[in-house]
């Protein structure tokens, strides 16, 4: 067999490995929280962004949405405004929030809408605040290790979903078009609110009765003590490697997140290595996947 003819069978295997998943998942939503290496390498937004389009045009419907705190910061040192972080959420006040509306909800939604559409999608981009989708709360945090009784830490305008509602995303669905979504909810006060992306993507798929939630990351998913990827996991086994303390550190809430949405009706939760080019496309349409599958 001449190497062409080889090339070519391969990527037919490729394809016929990819089409019960296809005929799966068609119709279905996919919820995919974007952020980490994949946000930043030149290579990896366009393997993102041609991942998102393929979804769409064999039949799944995907919505993204997206973090951007390396990019926040890097305009608040350029704007000679230093950065705070307590529990590992960034602190707000009313001038940062000013920063972090204009970056999210601006430059980095609107750069992965224009990738979207260069790659021969139909993306929209959005905040938490068009057509009320995503109603906020003011986030309350004490030091981390301290007692019920700890004062209140301040953490200016960080909030956590309240309430979603979903009717400008399912709209977009049915039209053909990529939601793209920023994780900035608006309160009860009217004021707007830098939410964590992960939770954001949990609750939506909560919502929305998404098949899978996918997380990327920049790690190659939940590791054991050996470094080797662990997958097919289920809330007893999570909860004991939880125990063990091998699921630590900022592992931790993606994974709570994960399992918060497949206990509440989401088919499952992937977090997946965002480094990898293509992760989206080989973690839904192949065999081995890339990443650590979580189920309820």
């Amino acid at each position: 067999m001449t190497s062409t003819a080889t090339s070519a069978s391969q990527v037919a295997h490729v394809l016929i490995e990819a089409l019960p998943y296809i005929q799966r998942f068609r119709g279905k939503t996919v919820v995919v929280k974007y952020g980490g290496h994949a946000m930043t390498a030149e290579h990896l937004k366009h393997s993102f962004a041609r991942d998102i389009v393929m979804m769409k045009l064999v039949g799944i419907n995907p919505v993204v949405v997206h973090g951007g705190g390396p990019q926040i910061g890097r305009l608040l040192e350029r704007l000679g405004r230093e950065s705070r972080f307590v529990g590992g959420m960034r602190v707000t006040d009313a001038e940062t929030m000013d920063v972090v509306e204009m970056v999210l909800g601006g430059a980095v939604n609107k750069e992965i809408v224009n990738l979207i559409n260069g790659k021969g999608g139909r993306a929209v981009g959005l905040t938490g605040k068009d057509g009320n989708l995503i109603r906020a709360r003011k986030l309350t945090l004490r030091q981390p290790g301290a007692g019920d009784d700890a004062e209140l830490i301040d953490l200016g305008y960080v909030g956590e979903v309240a309430s979603i509602d979903p009717s400008v995303v399912e709209m977009l669905d049915r039209s053909d078009f990529i939601p793209v979504i920023a994780p900035i909810g608006v309160g009860e006060d009217g004021r707007s609110y830098n939410i964590n992306a992960d939770l954001v993507a949990g609750k939506l798929a909560e919502v929305l009765k998404a098949e899978k939630l996918i997380l990327l990351t920049d790690t190659a998913g939940v590791l054991d003590k050996n470094g080797q990827l662990l997958t097919g996991l289920d809330s007893k086994r999570v909860q004991e490697l939880i125990a063990d303390g091998t699921i630590h550190g900022g592992m931790l809430p993606k994974v709570n997140c994960a399992l918060d949405a497949v206990r509440a009706g989401v088919g499952s939760a992937h977090i997946i290595d965002g480094r990898v080019e293509h992760a989206v496309l080989l973690e839904l349409l192949t065999d081995e996947g890339v990443g650590t599958l979580i189920r309820a």
